[in-house]
């Protein structure tokens, strides 16, 4: 994570105000315009959804950009500027209001009305690493791989037409002895986890979980691998590094606020010092 010690404040504000934040704390919605307005000259955007919501950050201008919302519009924005390639170019301000809080509180975002438009106005910027998929996806905060979850078992008793197809085959097909049937269990996963092209750990390992995390120093980002064990508990694998390349069957992932995947193989890259963003100082 690298930070640069420059004033964030500017005479004119795009201030554009999530419809989730709109509908579950409009009374924060409403101070936070008021502190706004009261200390530069704003626009206030509303928009009713993602397209509207990509215009209005695409017609900015020189206005400095100032989203009103939960992870989910922050991420919103940052994958918008992301994709226009003009986050680099771009000094983000963020008024955390809404259900979903956890990305905005890592990131050391206030979570207090007041304070989030005060650090807008008087804050400072601070330049974080992030990560870049090669599907051109972002993570803030952390990627995380969890084991394969367990596969339903078939309830006959919600679905009627399944318990006559049972009745019928068996009336049609001489009887077999029984065997004995287990239940599926949670599996675990069997990934190849490379750290800027070194293996960390192979296929022949199941795994518990794989973390990922941007923001360690220096553009590299932290890498925990939890090996599935048998009896004592056996240390994490971690390792630091720039690229993270993931391969395994159809796996999926939690990012920030968000689930990606199915997929097979995926490489995330650390953008070093990527995004700008207003902090209290």
């Amino acid at each position: 994570m690298a930070e640069v010690a420059t004033s964030a404040t500017s005479d004119q504000l795009l201030v554009v105000i999530d419809p989730v934040a709109r509908q579950t704390d409009g009374e924060s919605v409403r101070i936070v315009k008021d502190v706004l307005s009261a200390g530069a000259a704003t626009k206030v955007c509303l928009p009713e959804g993602p397209e509207e919501f990509a215009r209005a950050l695409a017609r900015r201008g020189s206005r400095r950009p100032v989203v009103v919302g939960d992870d989910r519009a922050l991420l919103r924005a940052v994958v918008q500027l992301h994709r226009q390639r003009e986050l680099s170019e771009c000094v983000l301000s963020v008024v955390p209001v809404g259900p979903a809080l956890g990305v905005a509180h890592a990131l050391g975002l206030p979570m207090g009305a007041v304070a989030a438009a005060r650090a807008v106005l008087d804050g400072a910027e601070r330049r974080l690493d992030m990560l870049v998929d090669d599907s051109d996806g972002v993570v803030l905060g952390a990627l995380r791989i969890p084991a394969l979850p367990a596969a339903p078992a078939a309830d006959a008793s919600v679905r009627p037409w399944l318990r006559t197809c049972q009745s019928l085959v068996r009336t049609l097909v001489p009887a077999r002895p029984a065997r004995e049937t287990v239940a599926p269990a949670p599996g675990p996963s069997r990934l190849r986890v490379e750290v800027d092209g070194v293996t960390l750990v192979d296929l022949d390992h199941p795994l518990e979980a794989v973390s990922v995390t941007p923001g360690s120093g220096g553009g590299l980002a932290s890498v925990e691998v939890r090996r599935l064990s048998v009896g004592a508990e056996a240390s994490p694998l971690l390792a630091t590094g720039r690229t993270v390349t993931v391969t395994g069957a159809d796996f999926r992932y939690r990012a920030d606020a968000g689930v990606g995947g199915p997929v097979r193989r995926r490489t995330w890259t650390v953008r070093e010092g990527a995004l700008r963003l207003t902090v209290p100082r």
